[in-house]
């Protein structure tokens, strides 16, 4: 196989296994190439990766070591994909009531929701996340995103049980901006004694909902290391339940009178 030709193949497969250790002799056999063709390829790979802001390579000594694509974001490139959200979020054709936004074509749009993905992805990397947690709205798409470049699987809490999650533990929690007690469930089988997991939500406003899933993962001994959360809402900050979170927007300003919208960046940069 050609250099180029190998170049194309292998990034394809260190991209489409990120997180994942991956040995040199695998390439070197897969490939039919020296180890040292290897090493050089490699070191071509995560040149390019670095000069593209989209990651590079970590390598690990030893007999059991090898290279392992880690998803990252420029800077230059992070603040593109949040000043495009900015911009999209403040048509106020958005405003729904109770200070909502409309936000579903955003979450539907594949492009997007990988974008978000690879931020989240980006700043938890390094955290040993086991598991993407997400309660069953319209987070979803942004906890597989984020689940795809971290290599993990998603956990969906739910607000019902349902027969095919098998025996459940479930909770009652204080919404935090309605103030009402609400009901959140878990399959017993979602996790194990342990494991570290990051929260992901579409949304936040007072932040009962997520300070809920806290309280559920601690029944199964999880350690919270993360939480993500696409827009925030800066009005409900006095109230707020959860502390420490990385946002990418704040709603900052919703008037449904004049029909304005002020949206800006969220504590990503901080």
């Amino acid at each position: 196989m050609k250099r180029s030709d190998r170049l194309v193949t292998m990034t394809n497969y260190l991209v489409e296994h990120p997180m994942e250790l991956i040995s040199l002799p695998f390439f070197s056999d897969t490939y039919g190439a020296a180890k040292s063709s290897i090493s050089e390829d490699l070191s071509i790979i995560n040149r390019m990766f670095k000069e593209d802001g989209i990651g590079y390579l970590e390598s690990v000594s030893g007999a059991a070591g090898g290279v392992k694509y880690v998803p990252d974001v420029s800077v230059d490139r992070s603040e593109f994909i949040i000043d495009k959200l900015c911009k999209e979020l403040e048509d106020p054709n958005r405003i729904l009531p109770g200070g909502y936004l409309f936000m579903s074509d955003i979450l539907g749009a594949p492009s997007t929701v990988r974008d978000i993905g690879r931020l989240f992805a980006s700043r938890f990397a390094g955290l040993n996340i086991d598991s993407i947690v997400t309660v069953a709205t319209k987070g979803i798409p942004l906890a597989y995103a984020v689940a795809s470049f971290l290599n993990v699987p998603v956990v969906i809490v739910r607000r019902d049980p349902k027969v095919t999650e098998g025996s459940t533990v479930s909770i009652n929690y204080v919404s935090g901006s309605s103030k009402k007690i609400q009901t959140m469930v878990l399959s017993k089988r979602s996790l194990k004694p342990g494991e570290n997991v990051c929260i992901i939500d579409d949304f936040m406003k007072a932040g009962g909902t997520i300070n809920g899933m806290r309280s559920l993962l601690q029944e199964f001994d999880a350690n919270v290391k993360a939480i993500g959360v696409l827009a925030e809402a800066e009005d409900e900050e006095e109230d707020r339940v959860v502390d420490e979170y990385t946002s990418l927007l704040q709603i900052k300003n919703v008037d449904s009178n004049n029909k304005e919208i002020e949206v800006i960046k969220g504590n990503y940069f901080q």
